[in-house]
């Protein structure tokens, strides 16, 4: 199997896919939501951002995040 990328305007893409020889299994297609019209809300606050990426954090337990733990050097190391 051969794989190309095809770049160009949507009729230049089709006019060259249309071209090609062989069977066209699979295209991978990129859209582009125009500003204006985009789904996603932007937070108003910092927290608010970090309230709505709670689901996603992994949590550790007791762990040191500080500046200080993380450019210091543990005992035995």
């Amino acid at each position: 199997m051969t794989v190309r990328v095809i770049t160009g305007s949507k009729q230049e893409i089709a006019r060259k896919v249309a071209g090609l020889e062989g069977d066209v299994r699979e295209a991978i297609v990129f859209i582009e939501q125009p500003a204006a019209t985009s789904a996603q809300t932007v937070p108003e606050t910092v927290d608010e951002m970090f309230k709505e990426m709670e689901p996603y954090m992994a949590h550790a337990g007791d762990v040191d995040y500080s500046r200080d733990a993380i450019y210091s050097r543990n005992p035995g190391e």
